[in-house]
């Protein structure tokens, strides 16, 4: 048996006030919480009420956060973040007739920066580079592209020569992927400190982020991304519980 990837590998990161946060109401519908809420599940983390209201006046001036009368909540530059993590959890999928999408970047004299963040937004999309400025996926996302992206690229469906599934594991790294949602999925499902559960749940939705959401024909065999959105959504259940009963409580 191969061994688990190292923690690094599976993307954790430290706990840190900000973070708590963000999971927190990222994951509530709507996305906000009296500060007396989010002091008492910070507590849970060992997480000071000093070192929260610290971390939530940061996120207030940094455009994270909008506060009134003693409830924080996203700002509409994160709630757009929200919508994403959301579709990843619970990607919109039809059946897949053998087509592919295929967008070809026609805009040209950019800066790096534009480049980057365009780059970016086509793999949020969940669309793969076959070569520099040509992106593509099976057309199995119930999904309309963002009309920014007009501008910016040309849109084809096209039916490439060869095996599908041949161009989807040149396309993604699959197997990759496969290995650390496993390990994901173990740790956290054995996981039970708090702080411990709460790091591999965000480094669970990230990795989810870059599920690429194929059809099951091209996937290889057990492949957790549906176990690990399962897992995923029990948890933030839990969270949001938290706050629940801080809201009884109160």
């Amino acid at each position: 048996m191969a061994a688990p990837p190292p923690a690094d590998a599976l993307g954790l990161r430290p706990l840190t006030a900000r973070s708590v946060v963000l999971s927190l109401l990222l994951g509530s519908h709507p996305p906000e919480h009296p500060v007396r809420e989010l002091v008492r599940i910070a507590e849970l983390f060992d997480i000071s009420e000093q070192t929260l209201r610290v971390a939530l006046t940061r996120m207030v001036a940094a455009g994270d956060l909008l506060r009134a009368e003693g409830t924080y909540r996203l700002s509409d530059r994160l709630v757009q973040r929200q919508r994403r993590q959301d579709e990843a959890i619970h990607p919109r999928t039809r059946d897949w007739d053998g087509g592919w999408e295929m967008l070809a970047v026609t805009v040209t004299g950019r800066s790096a920066a534009d480049r980057a963040a365009l780059r970016t937004r086509l793999s949020e999309l969940r669309l793969a580079e076959l070569r520099e400025g040509l992106w593509l996926r099976p057309a199995n996302l119930d999904r309309v592209l963002p009309p920014e992206l007009d501008d910016l690229v040309r849109k084809f469906t096209a039916r490439p020569e060869g095996e599908p599934e041949a161009l989807a594991n040149g396309l993604w790294d699959l197997d990759g992927w496969a290995r650390t949602g496993a390990a994901l999925l173990d740790r956290l499902q054995a996981a039970d400190r708090p702080a411990e559960r709460f790091t591999l749940a965000a480094a669970t939705v990230r990795h989810l982020l870059a599920d690429p959401v194929l059809p099951t024909a091209l996937l290889p065999p057990h492949w957790p991304a549906g176990e690990l959105r399962a897992a995923y959504g029990d948890y933030q259940e839990e969270l949001v519980a938290l706050g629940r009963a801080g809201r009884a409580g109160g």
